[in-house]
């Protein structure tokens, strides 16, 4: 979404994640210790081997971030900006887990009230609705996507390691080209 348009291709969407080396979830980098590259193949990665079979999922943790990207500082909007970006080509699934990682961050901010948050994790956890209350846990619990968002949650947190190589993003573009073929075949 370049000037508020969705992106329309896997070339566009590779340019775009490539973009994202050097980028940081903070403007000013006081925010989680790797850039936006580094994160998205680091949390895609941990998808990959924990879930090899989902590769919309291993792709919504490629790209769960770019929100961050293409609206720097908007913390409690960047979900929302990143699914709205890659809907047209990626599909509903991606996008709705895009759209969830964020809630899943404050369900398990409700449910494991002693899990570790990044510091920047914590911080935005207000700005992004904050802990979760009983009823929207269990709404939460409810959706068909929850597990799947929770998962990614969890490669979102873990995938914040400096100086781990896991491959380019060039790596990614059969499994990009792969989940857009499928969202819209017949």
């Amino acid at each position: 979404m370049r000037d508020g348009r969705a992106v329309r291709s896997v070339a566009e969407l590779v340019d775009l994640l490539d973009a994202c080396r050097g980028a940081w979830d903070t403007p000013d980098r006081t925010g989680d210790p790797v850039d936006l590259y580094d994160h998205a193949l680091q949390t895609a990665h941990l998808l990959r081997r924990s879930h090899p079979a989902d590769k919309e999922l291993q792709v919504a943790g490629l790209v769960h971030d770019l929100g961050h990207l293409l609206r720097p500082g908007d913390d409690a909007g960047h979900a929302e900006t990143g699914a709205a970006a890659v809907q047209d080509l990626l599909g509903a699934r991606v996008a709705r887990l895009v759209r969830l990682h964020v809630p899943a961050k404050r369900y398990l901010a409700a449910v494991e009230p002693g899990r570790a948050l990044s510091a920047q994790s914590t911080l935005t956890l207000r700005v992004q609705g904050g802990v979760m209350g009983p009823a929207e846990v269990a709404a939460f619990e409810a959706d068909p996507d929850a597990a799947a968002a929770v998962t990614l949650r969890q490669a979102d947190d873990a995938g914040k390691v400096v100086g781990l190589a896991v491959g380019d993003m060039e790596d990614w573009r059969p499994v990009l080209e792969l989940v857009a073929d499928r969202a819209y075949a017949p």
